[in-house]
């Protein structure tokens, strides 16, 4: 356990920055989910604007430090790949 004040003040921003972390990630997971969901249904429409929603959360999540820069556009690339082939 923490003994020095400084080190119990970290040892309480680094929980409430998980939990944080642990939101925008869960976020991040349903706006990917609902974009494979329109991409299986083969709905071209809605898999365009699932996409549309879900990019801005993973850029988002990668600028917060959640995801890696790269790992985020990588997903939305393929995201995107896989919604121009749909339909």
């Amino acid at each position: 356990m923490a003994n020095t004040t400084s080190a119990k003040k970290a040892a309480r921003q680094a929980v409430r920055r998980a939990e944080v972390n642990k939101n925008r990630k869960s976020r991040v997971r349903t706006h990917v989910r609902k974009v494979e969901e329109a991409i299986a249904s083969g709905d071209a429409a809605a898999a365009q604007a699932a996409l549309k929603a879900a990019q801005p959360e993973l850029m988002r999540a990668a600028q917060k430090g959640v995801f890696h820069k790269r790992t985020a556009s990588n997903k939305v690339s393929r995201l995107a790949a896989r919604v121009k082939n749909v339909g």
